[in-house]
């Protein structure tokens, strides 16, 4: 009796495998009992002999068979493409013929397509834009929409109520009544769930004639001191923009002047510093900005600001004392031989250069006396002169009754000299 060999047969099913186009994939095939039978792979969509036991017989450079042992015999096939997307075969050419299948899934990553995508755009405020966006990929990628700059679209629903969103999905993104507010970049973004995903920069321009704000019109600052004038432009396109003098003068950065731009997308900042002021820089002064929208000017005044100024005061500065001498005479004896006289006089002993002035006349208590004329000596009182603050009496006062006491005689002498 002659023994029978073990029919041949597979160890293990063929597993589906996914891979990313351009990698390389293995397919397993594990038989037992082989014997003098030979295993082939076959593409099955295409009925395409690739290999028959250890020998390639299609004429694709990029299949080969790995024949580890007597067992595995592994399709190999390197640079996955698209199209080697699908079921696969391994056959034993026993009778009756047995066989395993195993799917080979190819995923391919995202790729914007540039030609069925839009490019940059311009615009003009007030009208309406179509954004669109394409890819290709395996599985079919998903688009969506976003700003660059992280900001959110603004979206009209009926063409009156507006949206804003931070993402939109879909191929096509649209846009109706537009603002400068719109203008930017925006990003298509293709993914599939292969990594990586794909974005393109399409950037919306939106035009619109210049527009000037002026926060200040009115601008002060004192002499030898610096000074900076502002200007707000918003322009698209890009504007010119430049500072003028009254004379039409253009300002450039120097010794003198400083000028300088702050730019966020279609807003700029404009400064212009003036340095070290004289008296020939206060007037009239113009930022301007042109683009082949329009144009617009602005005008800034700069006029001197006065400083209150400070002084260190002496001694004599800080007190002005004045002292009040008042004479009162009056007779009715013309015996005496002394002129009759009824007059109230003020006199004042200037503390600043110890001179005599004779003031208006005040209200104080008199004596009548005669033939002699009395003497009342009031209470020194402060004076203060024009523009000086008055300080406190100085502490020499032995200065002042001397000066006092010889007032009052070459009063009295003068007086007595007229009576006689």
């Amino acid at each position: 009796m002659v023994a029978l060999s073990p029919e041949p047969d597979f160890a293990e099913s063929i597993p589906n495998i996914t891979i990313p186009a351009g990698r390389e994939a293995t397919m397993p095939c594990v038989v037992d009992n082989l014997g003098v039978f030979r295993v082939a792979w076959i593409k099955v969509d295409t009925q395409t002999v690739l290999t028959i036991h250890n020998h390639v017989v299609t004429h694709n450079s990029r299949i080969s068979i790995v024949h580890n042992g007597h067992r595995n015999w592994d399709l190999h096939i390197r640079n996955i493409k698209e199209d080697d997307r699908g079921f696969y075969m391994c056959q034993i050419n026993s009778s009756p013929m047995k066989h395993r299948l195993g799917y080979m899934e190819v995923v391919v990553p995202p790729d914007i397509i540039n030609h069925d995508t839009s490019s940059d755009a311009v615009v003009l405020e007030g009208g309406n834009v179509m954004l669109v966006c394409r890819a290709s990929g395996y599985p079919p990628p998903q688009i969506s929409w976003r700003r660059e700059d992280g900001e959110h679209i603004t979206l009209r629903s009926n063409g009156k109520e507006k949206i804003k969103v931070f993402k939109i999905e879909g191929e096509v993104l649209n846009m109706t009544k537009l603002t400068r507010k719109h203008m930017g970049a925006y990003l298509c973004i293709a993914s599939n769930g292969i990594p990586p995903s794909v974005s393109k920069r399409i950037w919306l321009q939106v035009n619109f004639e210049p527009l000037l704000k002026v926060p200040n019109q009115l601008v002060g600052a004192p002499i030898n001191t610096e000074v900076t004038l502002e200007c707000y432009v918003e322009a698209s396109p890009k504007s010119v923009n430049y500072w003028t003098r009254e004379n039409g003068e253009i300002l450039i950065t120097s010794d003198k002047y400083q000028v300088y731009e702050l730019e966020n997308v279609y807003k700029v900042h404009m400064k212009l510093t003036i340095r070290y002021l004289e008296s020939k820089d206060y007037g009239g002064y113009s930022c301007i900005v042109k683009n082949s929208m329009g144009e617009a000017e602005q005008s800034i005044r700069l006029h001197e600001l006065e400083l209150p100024t400070s002084r260190h005061r002496t001694e004599s500065e800080e007190s002005h004392v004045s002292f009040r001498i008042e004479e009162h005479f009056t007779s009715n004896d013309t015996t005496t031989g002394y002129k009759t006289l009824d007059s109230r006089k003020n006199l004042y002993v200037d503390g600043m250069d110890n001179t005599v002035h004779a003031g208006e006349e005040i209200k104080t208590p008199t004596r009548k006396l005669s033939p002699e004329p009395d003497r009342e000596i009031m209470k020194p009182v402060q004076k203060r002169p024009p523009n000086i603050t008055a300080g406190a009496v100085p502490s020499n006062a032995f200065q002042y009754h001397w000066l006092l006491d010889l007032i009052l005689v070459l009063f009295i002498t003068s007086q007595l000299s007229a009576a006689v």
